[in-house]
């Protein structure tokens, strides 16, 4: 059977998976997964895993994958448990779980690696099991940046390619093995610009969203430099896509000026819409059937004041699908908006970080919420303005009560990027009833 006709039966089955509802999740983990994550944490997260980036002359200099304890229980409770370092600085960025949680795919934006780490056999230890150097030579891709869990499969977002380092890039799916698959390019007509960035899936709804960013020629620039070049600042995306997520083709694509970066959907039964935020313009946008049946985009809110250009980045949405946190990494702010109403968000609190603010993640039952601070290497504060750091906060439903602080720098480890909750026993496999390994079908 060829590669083309495997990878057709593999596209066809993800829709089988639509079943996997989100009753079955257990009440206390991260909410910005993908839904394939089926096996998850049972009860309270336990450890934290930052994936960082390595500062030279810091430490030993290298990205490095940071444990720290979050049980309230245990006496390192607020402390690094572990570090595991890959070699080696190339912008350490995003991560993301495969479909049975065991392992945490990791990759860099400037020397494409990608590394996949098991965290599930003994979270407090993580172990490196593959490295997967060869991205660029089997996808012509450059940045691999989101990791997006499929049934036996990962889907990855990159951001640029090696023709001309520019944002026209593309999606590559490999399967869990860490062997490669295929690759599907970004639209280039119809409205599409080409440019990626992250990845939101509808099983029920048989829909792949994706958002923009740029190209590895302004991610890698120093930020002062770019924001000077009025070259560079028009090369970035303004551009969502709406795919079928059986036949990986692009169905709809939506203009969104102003880089709309992390995408969320309504995690709430029934619901078919999902947010983003736009990094330029400060505005949240939000995704949405029509009366007609017909997905459109419409911007729904302002994020502070856009004039001031506050960058939006991470943001978070509750499990009820009623609150979004959303993180400004300028201002070093986290604002929490109430969007019972997704038509019409409201911003009702907000809280200083520090001098610069990046991702956020918060527990399932929302009583718990994590944040870091690097954006990327070139792009955070310089000096004493550099903060790098993970703070760890009980939400009260009225404020951020914070609980401990890990100073990244005082400790010598970094720049603290993305995180992901680990710790919990898992079921043995993640899948359905009855299926051992969707790869395999």
């Amino acid at each position: 059977m060829t590669r083309h006709r495997l990878t057709a039966i593999f596209m066809a089955s993800i829709v089988s998976f639509a079943p996997l509802s989100l009753s079955h999740v257990a009440k206390a983990d991260e909410t910005c997964n993908s839904p394939y994550t089926n096996a998850l944490i049972k009860g309270q997260e336990k450890y934290l895993q930052v994936w960082t980036l390595g500062i030279e002359g810091m430490g030993d200099e290298s990205d490095k994958l940071v444990t720290i304890d979050v049980d309230p229980e245990s006496k390192t409770y607020g402390k690094v448990v572990n570090t595991l370092s890959v070699g080696g600085r190339g912008e350490a960025h995003h991560v993301g779980f495969s479909d049975d949680r065991k392992y945490m795919w990791s990759g860099r934006l400037d020397d494409n690696k990608i590394f996949i780490f098991d965290v599930g056999t003994d979270p407090a230890n993580p172990k490196l099991v593959k490295t997967i150097d060869d991205f660029t030579d089997q996808t012509g891709y450059v940045g691999p940046h989101t990791f997006y869990a499929l049934p036996g499969r990962m889907l990855i977002q990159a951001l640029s390619n090696v023709d001309d380092h520019g944002g026209e890039t593309g999606l590559a799916v490999y399967n869990n093995k860490g062997e490669f698959i295929s690759k599907h390019p970004m639209p280039t007509t119809d409205g599409g610009d080409g440019y990626g960035y992250d990845i939101g899936i509808n099983p029920s709804k048989n829909v792949l969203l994706t958002s923009s960013f740029t190209g590895w020629n302004n991610y890698m620039m120093d930020f002062g430099k770019m924001l000077k070049d009025e070259e560079a600042m028009k090369n970035f995306g303004k551009s969502m896509v709406i795919w079928n997520l059986k036949s990986m083709k692009p169905e709809k694509i939506f203009e969104v000026p102003g880089a709309p970066l992390e995408i969320r959907w309504s995690l709430k039964e029934g619901d078919d819409w999902a947010l983003t935020a736009t990094a330029l313009t400060s505005k949240l946008w939000l995704i949405k059937r029509d009366d007609n049946g017909e997905w459109q985009a419409k911007p729904v809110a302002d994020v502070g004041d856009p004039s001031k250009i506050p960058l939006p980045v991470d943001i978070s949405i509750s499990a009820d699908a009623k609150q979004l946190w959303v993180n400004t990494f300028l201002d070093g702010t986290t604002r929490l908006f109430d969007i019972t109403d997704p038509e019409k968000p409201v911003q009702i609190y907000e809280k200083k970080m520090g001098n610069q603010v990046n991702m956020v993640s918060q527990s399932w039952d929302g009583k718990r919420v994590y944040f870091t601070t690097s954006l990327l290497a070139n792009w955070d504060k310089k000096g004493e303005e550099n903060d790098q750091f993970l703070k760890a906060f009980e939400w009260d439903g009225k404020e951020l009560v914070q609980k401990f602080e890990v100073d990244f720098i005082e400790e010598k480890l970094g720049r603290a990027h993305h995180m992901k909750f680990t710790g919990g026993p898992l079921s043995p496999t993640g899948y359905p009833t009855g299926v051992t390994d969707p790869a395999s079908m």
